[in-house]
């Protein structure tokens, strides 16, 4: 009886190994041939539903879960819960990267979404008051990038040798219109800044911009250069930018007609890029 216990168990802990083994195949093959990517809403997740048939055709299934902030889209890559993420620019990556020690590699760059500040009462940069309200965003990675639309403008100057991608409010020397800045808001607050004049002017991530039907060309009192570096990459765990499900990404968002598609629905305020511009 003993025996023919020990027997009966020894079956079923066999049976267990091999459905074990068996599902893992299953899943390892579904993960080979689906690509889940964490994006924000506008523009990321629609550029990305509008590949996903383009990917379908080369046996591969795009599963795309929107995230409407920039903290968790890092964490969900970091956990595994995603393949990739497309949402941030490079500078904002590298700070990510370093602050949290995240094993994350740049796949790809795909667009640049230029930032513009925008006001309720404001037209023009002449009609700035002295000791108008700037609100933008409590990340410390959009910092120089607001400061250098500003400096731009001529509406302040930098301290000698500051790296003004890096650079801090502190950081300015010259601010002639005494402009006080708010940057304390979360960037998806940053429209509900806008809409209740909080600020005089407030500086508003594109992505979050369209989502408020604001199009950073026509609406913007103030816009950033053509030449910005804050190129908006896809990003993946350390050693999976060069899978195949991955570099199938890639190719896709960088062919012709997807960037003129995007050009175009966008009114040329998402700009597609070359592969390799975020190593410029």
């Amino acid at each position: 009886m003993k025996k023919n216990i020990l027997g009966l168990l020894s079956l079923i802990l066999i049976l267990l190994v091999v459905v074990g083994c068996e599902n893992s195949k299953k899943k390892s093959t579904s993960d080979d041939k689906t690509i889940t990517v964490a994006a924000s809403p506008t523009p990321h997740a629609e550029i990305l539903e509008h590949v996903a048939p383009l990917l379908e055709k080369e046996g591969y299934k795009l599963v795309i879960k929107k995230i409407d902030d920039f903290v968790m889209p890092n964490k969900a890559l970091a956990s595994g819960d995603v393949d990739a993420n497309y949402f941030q620019h490079v500078p904002f990556f590298e700070k990510a990267v370093k602050e949290n020690n995240y094993n994350f590699s740049i796949a790809g760059a795909v667009h640049i979404e230029p930032m513009g500040l925008y006001s309720k009462n404001v037209k023009k940069v002449k009609d700035l008051k002295d000791g108008a309200k700037i609100v933008t965003s409590d990340s410390v990675a959009d910092w120089g990038r607001v400061i250098s639309i500003l400096k731009k403008a001529k509406l302040v100057e930098v301290k000698n040798g500051v790296n003004i991608e890096n650079a801090s409010f502190e950081d300015i020397s010259k601010n002639p219109k005494h402009l006080k800045f708010v940057h304390n808001v979360k960037p998806e607050m940053l429209v509900q800044a806008y809409n209740n004049q909080e600020g005089d002017l407030v500086a508003i991530n594109a992505n979050f911009a369209y989502s408020a039907k604001l199009n950073p060309l026509k609406d913007s009192v103030l816009l950033e250069a053509d030449n910005s570096p804050y190129v908006n990459i896809v990003a993946t765990r350390k050693g999976q930018e060069n899978s195949a499900k991955i570099k199938a990404l890639i190719k896709i968002l960088h062919e012709k007609k997807v960037q003129a598609w995007v050009l175009k629905t966008w009114g040329g305020s998402v700009k597609p890029v070359a592969a390799d511009d975020w190593k410029k």
